[in-house]
């Protein structure tokens, strides 16, 4: 079996969400693959580094650079010079002019939920992509069941059509207990202890104007350490911060992205990690602090509880008050605290980068006839 692998979204150095996915999956994807004497062709719009992916004689990367406008104009054409058995997309959409068969990973439709949060063009492209995604596949592979039933509700897709997939969690994370590691990451990002944190994308739908909010209301002593790079519409928190009295304002930080090798450290010297997300196709940054034994607060919206489990504190994320209750309750109780990170690395368990690659590699061949199934090359 020949698979064709839109492998773009993968190639940066500074790598959320979407693309984060995408990385992680074709990484293990391509042993798999092997395993079962499949070829994997991977398509890139631009050179990948050499390490980006293990080396394999199984693999192909058919790089085809161009700015704007790739996946529509040079993919579609190789696709139709060099039609794959079935061609996978991770984190983007399907050509519109490819007609072959075709699966995609949605990951969430949070701009029903909350367009304000995203600009108008933007929320336009989702809007049809996802749409197009959706209706133009053979299967949909789902990061949630709240993302399945979204794309019930908003796009009418069979839900016969559509398989929940979950995602994994980095395997290179885990509790530090070395302080004086957490101690220099620390130092490196000015931040001192006791902090809690908020790690992911700077944007509205991460419902930061809230957590600001909540976080003055609290009073706790604690930092409150907003990590992450600035996305769509980030410039009214910052602004709100920078509006804020001294103190509290000189106690909210705002380290920027944070390495890959600095996470740990940074997950595992928390008080807690709050992620009261408005909407959440999966929630990544839930289980990266359970992954580090690290207490979390998140909401009981979208997908969120789904992740966390009963590993912990869910909050409605439109409630200011609650929020700051719960920020509260876990600055002053260690034994909640203990039992969030002493769960959470139990729930974790559920998520794995290797389950995931053969969940989706099994629905890749299930959609091929069966004199496709032994081809590969």
């Amino acid at each position: 079996m020949l698979i064709g692998l839109d492998a773009s979204r993968a190639v940066t150095d500074r790598r959320t969400g979407t693309e984060a996915y995408a990385w992680f999956l074709i990484r293990e994807l391509i042993p798999l693959a092997g395993q079962r004497d499949y070829t994997l062709r991977l398509y890139f719009n631009q050179p990948p580094p050499d390490d980006l992916f293990p080396q394999a004689d199984h693999v192909e990367n058919v790089i085809i650079p161009q700015a704007r406008l790739w996946t529509h104009t040079r993919l579609a054409a190789e696709l139709h010079r060099r039609p794959p058995d079935v061609f996978f997309t991770p984190a983007h959409v399907i050509p519109l002019s490819y007609h072959g068969r075709a699966v995609a990973t949605i990951h969430d439709l949070g701009y029903h939920h909350f367009p304000e949060s995203h600009p108008r063009r933007q929320r336009a492209y989702l809007r049809w992509s996802t749409r197009h995604n959706g209706r133009r596949s053979w299967r949909v592979i789902a990061d949630s069941q709240a993302t399945k039933e979204d794309l019930i509700r908003f796009d009418d897709i069979f839900p016969e059509k559509i398989v929940v997939i979950y995602p994994g969690v980095d395997p290179e994370l885990c509790p530090v207990t070395d302080a004086s590691r957490i101690t220099a990451v620390l130092q490196k990002h000015n931040i001192n202890p006791p902090y809690f944190l908020f790690l992911s994308t700077l944007q509205p739908r991460k419902n930061l104007s809230r957590l600001i909010d909540a976080y003055v209301q609290s009073g706790v002593p604690h930092q409150l350490v907003l990590a992450g790079k600035p996305g769509w519409l980030s410039q009214p928190i910052l602004d709100k911060i920078a509006s804020l009295p001294a103190p509290p304002s000189e106690k909210i930080i705002l380290p920027g992205y944070i390495p890959d090798a600095d996470k740990a450290a940074l997950l595992s010297g928390a008080t807690a990690v709050l992620y009261p997300s408005l909407y959440e196709g999966f929630g990544f940054p839930v289980l990266e602090a359970q992954a580090c034994g690290t207490a979390v607060l998140t909401a009981t919206t979208s997908s969120l509880p789904e992740v966390a489990g009963d590993a912990a504190l869910l909050v409605d994320p439109l409630d200011t008050a609650a929020l700051a209750a719960g920020i509260r309750r876990l600055a002053q109780d260690e034994s909640l605290r203990k039992a969030l990170g002493e769960k959470g690395l139990v729930n974790v368990r559920r998520f794995s980068w290797g389950d995931t690659a053969v969940q989706v590699l099994n629905l890749l061949e299930s959609n091929l006839p069966e004199n496709k199934k032994d081809r590969a090359d």
